[in-house]
């Protein structure tokens, strides 16, 4: 048996694999502390009970042809089943570095024939065995910070995807909502290009037979075109919304499933809570990315500090060798080999000084995103709930103004009828009531529309049913260690 192994190398190895074991520390920078403080005002702090967020849509929302269409979004919708692959890919990396930190095994075999000028015929020479090739001993933590990088990358992704899913449900809702409404807005104008009808023909006659003038009949004409422009916008606001639909779903949606008259109810409450702050940080994928990308940066600072130091290798084999094929597999004929390799940096002209400032402010940039993304969670949450607190005013007002354009329109064409007052009376009367019977469709889309803003914003839309949801977020060790778990 032969030993290629030195004193000297084997005393290096030696202790190059204790220090490994017992010195191996992370060169990772310190965790910087994000300073976007929880807003002391506004319309989130002031709202008791638990988070709506922590319902699942199917218990929120309250239309089954809703529900079935959410479904069939969920499924086929191609943004969704791109954030999906991202963490398939995520994960596969993941594996990668993590699998950095074993050696690597291989099996090799060959033959080598030599002839030199000083021997008197060729000599053949077989070997096989396995061996090990430069396992990098990572005394500094460089793999490590690499491993914990793709970590944190991975359930950064993990999270994009369900604030993808999020953003998905409220589009959906939202574009379900238009295609009802502007049914019911076609529908309006078709009753109101029927009466602008009905009155351009009675001022015709009046015309006609010399009782008015010109004018009412133009007058008259000047409703019935508007109103035949609104339905023809109308209907292309129908296509377009029904266009928009099909594309978030990523199919056609079945006729059984539009809404084609308006819509009442579209959630099955009408409190919806806020919950405490600190729900919402735990309840918004888009904060738990942003933490993560933070998290990452800091093991990018560490892997790149680690570069500042030597690399020290292990290369190693085990096999057999023999100048005869027939006694390569015999006892006298097995060899091993271990030695160690060093690299180590002297000059590089400040390469990796500047390396470690390029990852200090990744880090920053990371943080200020992180900052960022916990001010705008609350600036929108705060701006829908805005609107809820003062919707229902607006609706009550609206309604009254409906109530009142109707009363004074048809009390205006009864004066006219009986040659009271001029038709320039009931053409403005009328004017005002399509207006207001436009402007409470408008409002009662925004009230819908706002419930499902409300819930989005505060992270809603996750989970399927409300059993499902996890009442409290797992903390972002918590994921980690499960993540990396075998």
């Amino acid at each position: 048996m032969q030993k290629l192994w030195s004193i000297s190398g084997r005393s290096i190895a030696v202790s190059a694999l204790a220090l490994a074991l017992t010195a191996c520390q992370s060169m990772r920078g310190p965790e910087p502390v994000a300073q976007a403080n929880i807003p002391e005002q506004g319309y989130l702090t002031n709202t008791a009970g638990p988070s709506i967020a922590e319902q699942g849509y199917k218990d929120f929302f309250a239309d089954q042809r809703l529900l079935q269409v959410l479904d069939l979004a969920l499924a086929n919708n191609r943004d969704l089943r791109t954030s999906t692959l991202n963490i398939q890919r995520a994960q596969q990396q993941y594996q990668i570095t993590q699998n950095n930190q074993l050696p690597t095994i291989g099996a090799s075999g060959g033959v080598l024939r030599q002839d030199t000028l000083n021997t008197n015929g060729a000599m053949t020479s077989y070997n096989v065995g396995l061996g090990v090739t430069a396992y990098e001993l990572d005394f500094w933590g460089r793999i490590r910070s690499l491993k914990d990088n793709a970590l944190d990358t991975y359930l950064a992704t993990s999270s994009a995807r369900d604030a993808t899913q999020i953003a998905l449900v409220g589009q959906v809702a939202q574009a379900w909502l238009s295609y009802s409404f502007a049914n019911a807005n076609l529908k309006l104008a078709d009753q109101t290009l029927k009466a602008q009808l009905e009155s351009f023909n009675l001022n015709k006659k009046r015309f006609d037979v010399g009782i008015d003038s010109e004018v009412p009949v133009r007058q008259a004409q000047i409703s019935v075109e508007t109103a035949r422009n609104d339905v023809a916008n109308y209907k292309t606001q129908i296509a377009q919304a029904q266009n928009l639909l099909n594309l978030l779903v990523g199919q056609q949606v079945p006729a059984n499933l539009l809404p084609n008259q308006r819509v009442t109810r579209v959630t099955k409450t009408n409190t919806l809570s806020a919950g405490l702050p600190s729900d919402l940080l735990n309840n918004r994928p888009d904060i738990r990315t942003a933490e993560y990308q933070l998290s990452a940066a800091g093991a990018n600072i560490g892997a790149a500090k680690a570069r500042m130091f030597p690399t020290i290798s292990l290369t190693g084999s085990a096999g057999y060798a023999s100048t005869d094929l027939s006694d390569l597999f015999k006892s006298g004929a097995f060899i091993w080999s271990v030695g160690p390799s060093l690299d180590i940096p002297i000059f590089d002209w400040g390469t990796r000084k500047a390396n470690i400032k390029i990852s200090e402010t990744d880090q920053q940039i990371a943080l200020s995103d992180y900052e960022k993304s916990i001010q705008s969670a609350f600036r929108e949450v705060n701006d829908a709930l805005a609107v809820r607190q003062n919707i229902g005013d607006r609706l009550s007002a609206q309604k009254r103004l409906v109530e009142a354009t109707n009363t004074t329109y048809k009390l205006s064409n009864a004066r006219f009828r009986a040659g009271i007052d001029s038709y320039l009376t009931v053409l403005d009367a009328q004017r005002a009531s399509y207006a207001a019977e436009q402007g409470l469709l408008l409002l009662e889309q925004a009230n819908m529309n706002n419930q499902v803003e409300v819930y989005k914003t505060l992270g809603g839309g996750l989970k399927t049913n409300t059993a499902d949801v996890i009442q409290q977020q797992p903390s972002t060790a918590e994921q980690k260690a499960a993540a990396s778990a075998p």
